[in-house]
């Protein structure tokens, strides 16, 4: 892959740019909501989605029986075939922030569509359903491949067991760098911290790059 330069319009420059923005203008910055198919990333999108979030969801149909496994997820009807958009206003946040929120689809038949819906991302959040964990090793690979900061979010979906945010982060194989959360993709509260993590997380990331003079991490056309 070309090594990383900045692009025109890229949202991670509000992160480096030592000028701060017009005043009460927010910063605007884009957010990939990623994981496993099934991990909940449609539903955190429309949970915390000031708009009528844009869904591009079909319902699951016999043809794809045997590449979309349901075991764990039966009572799942749809899946994303493209993108979700959604965006989140925060003009109480330390510094206003605008939100624009891409989810992935899930299968990993659809990673050449994450390398551009991850294009200008300041940072991606990855969905894990601890009930079917090893749909997690993708999307976490792809972002540590791209160098793309991400945070972990671990949906606590009903019923499931509730492990230690470490338990997992041991499953993964995760450095102690990457945050990890426990989260209910249904509750607009948590949602929104998560994001408020990953942007920090993003920040201090950025803040590095500078510090050891290492080029912005932005993807190029895939």
């Amino acid at each position: 892959m070309p090594s990383p330069t900045p692009k025109l319009g890229d949202p991670t420059v509000a992160l480096r740019s030592p000028s701060p923005p017009q005043a009460g203008a927010p910063t605007v910055l884009k957010i990939v909501i990623a994981g496993g198919f099934g991990a909940g990333k449609t539903t955190a999108v429309g949970a915390v989605s000031e708009i009528t979030p844009l869904s591009t969801e079909e319902y699951l149909t016999e043809a794809s029986a045997d590449v979309d496994s349901l075991a764990g997820i039966e009572a799942k009807q749809t899946t994303t075939v493209a993108f979700d958009f959604g965006r989140l206003s925060l003009p109480d946040a330390p510094v206003p922030l605008e939100l624009f929120l891409f989810g992935t689809p899930g299968q990993d038949r659809f990673v050449d569509l994450w390398y551009d819906l991850s294009r200008g991302a300041v940072g991606a959040v990855v969905l894990v359903d601890t009930r079917r964990l090893e749909r997690s090793f993708t999307p976490v690979s792809f972002f540590e491949h791209i160098g793309l900061p991400f945070v972990v979010a671990i949906n606590q979906f009903d019923g499931a067991h509730r492990y230690h945010p470490e338990q997992v982060r041991t499953a993964l194989e995760l450095p102690a760098s990457v945050p990890m959360v426990a989260c209910d993709a249904r509750d607009p509260n948590h949602v929104a911290g998560v994001l408020l993590t990953l942007v920090d997380h993003a920040v201090k990331n950025a803040s590095a790059s500078r510090l050891h003079h290492a080029p912005p991490t932005t993807l190029q056309d895939a």
